[in-house]
């Protein structure tokens, strides 16, 4: 069983995905991305988007650490229903509305987006499925709503090649923890 690493509702058990369709995020890897991430400074007051978020674990990790929003983007009716258990779990420890489920495709969430709407951290765990062509159109969908200073995490089999990042995005670091690689980009100069 996962459970929330720190922050205000550290400690909390969080429910998982029951079968197969999903891939949690190990306890190991999350630590080790959220310690990134804190070292970033990218986290507290941050407008977060977890894309394809299966149980959630990762935009309610970043709930507790003090992300100011946290919208979950799962189209799975049983992996958005965990999202949403997860979610009203955090919410409640917080005493605020800060995670949001969204029951959509990934593809749907980005086409209503509105100018206005700009992420400070994006958080990507796509079925291992997801071709790297999809993903390169994810990512320059993504461009235009990414806050100066914004963080994109993208999780992937360590045996996935790396995306072609688009234009205005560059890859700045990368990590790889037993089967699992993170890569992580940021805007480059020209898209600001």
């Amino acid at each position: 069983m996962s459970r929330i690493i720190a922050g205000a509702a550290g400690g909390i058990p969080l429910f998982s995905v029951p079968g197969t369709a999903t891939r949690p995020t190990t306890d190991r890897v999350k630590e080790a991305l959220f310690s990134r991430l804190d070292a970033y400074e990218v986290i507290t007051d941050a407008k977060v988007l977890d894309l394809y978020a299966g149980s959630g674990s990762l935009g309610v990790e970043s709930a507790s650490r003090g992300a100011k929003i946290v919208d979950l983007v799962e189209s799975g009716d049983k992996a958005a229903a965990v999202s949403r258990t997860n979610a009203d779990l955090v919410n409640k420890t917080l005493k605020t509305q800060t995670v949001r489920v969204h029951h959509l495709k990934v593809e749907t969430y980005l086409d209503r987006a509105v100018p206005e709407d700009q992420w400070d951290l994006v958080l990507m765990d796509p079925p291992y499925s997801v071709e790297n062509d999809t993903l390169t159109g994810l990512l320059e969908t993504l461009v235009p709503h990414l806050a100066e200073g914004a963080v994109i995490v993208l999780e992937r089999s360590s045996r996935s090649q790396e995306p072609e990042w688009p234009s205005g995005l560059e890859r700045f670091a990368e990590k790889k923890y037993g089967e699992t690689k993170l890569w992580f980009a940021e805007p480059s100069a020209a898209a600001l």
